[in-house]
């Protein structure tokens, strides 16, 4: 995925200037940034739901002109479909694809598996708690099997370990499934913790500031969080993100 010279202005207002930036496929990248820098503005530039001002944006070589099925799109609040079960909610997206009845049912059931959501098919959102929602939302987005996976602060509104167990849950996936996986976060330490390579937004308007490359193993636990190297690195990315506000 490349971006080219992106730029989004509102108005008079810029909120993004010359952003160019490449993910290489199956890599972890995470956007930090204080408010204000225009992270969530670019990933919806990238998920297609809005349209660059200037620069352009290419997927698996070809470029952007609204949604499609080669980007999976996660939001902070999962956005399911209240009156559909779990089941149903991640097959959504099936629809657009060529699948008889018995690989739709193959693909969802192997996903909710990957999700630790077996035996859950037939619940409905309502009955479930806030982070197996998020799983079913990451679940019904990487059905369709895109080539990338945006993020867009999906453990932004869980509780505190939730959220670990969530970061862990998706380090998991991640190695299980390849998927290039760019994600959008306020949380420096959940940037750390997960990418491979943190991007740092400036703010108003947006432009990029530093790229790190994040060198941690790749296995990951929670218990590296409290490694000096770790906090090393989340201490460089938090003082270059207050260095940007």
């Amino acid at each position: 995925m490349r971006l080219n010279a992106i730029g989004r202005d509102f108005g008079s207002t810029k909120a993004l200037e010359n952003i160019s930036l490449e993910v290489r496929p199956g890599e972890f990248v995470c956007i930090v940034g204080a408010s204000g820098s225009g992270k969530s503005t670019l990933l919806s530039l990238i998920a297609g739901l809005d349209a660059p001002s200037t620069g352009t944006i290419t997927v698996d070589g070809a470029r952007v002109h609204g949604p499609g099925p080669e980007r999976g799109l996660v939001f902070q609040t999962g956005a399911l479909f209240p009156w559909k079960t779990v089941g149903e909610n991640v097959a959504f997206g099936l629809r657009l694809l060529r699948l008889n009845r018995a690989e739709r049912r193959d693909r969802v059931a192997w996903y909710l598996a990957e999700v630790g959501l077996r035996g859950l098919e037939g619940r409905l959102p309502k009955e479930l708690s806030g982070g197996q929602r998020q799983r079913v939302a990451i679940a019904r987005a990487l059905v369709c099997e895109p080539s990338v996976l945006l993020l867009d602060e999906p453990f932004g509104a869980l509780d505190c370990q939730t959220k670990d167990d969530m970061q862990v849950f998706l380090r998991q996936v991640w190695k299980d499934t390849g998927t290039t996986i760019l994600m959008v976060t306020h949380d420096v330490e959940e940037a750390v913790f997960l990418a491979q390579r943190v991007i740092v937004l400036t703010t108003k308007p947006g432009r990029i500031a530093a790229e790190l490359d994040v060198d941690l193993p790749g296995h990951r636990d929670l218990l590296l969080k409290r490694e000096p190297d770790f906090l090393k690195i989340r201490a460089e990315v938090d003082d270059l993100v207050r260095a940007h506000m």
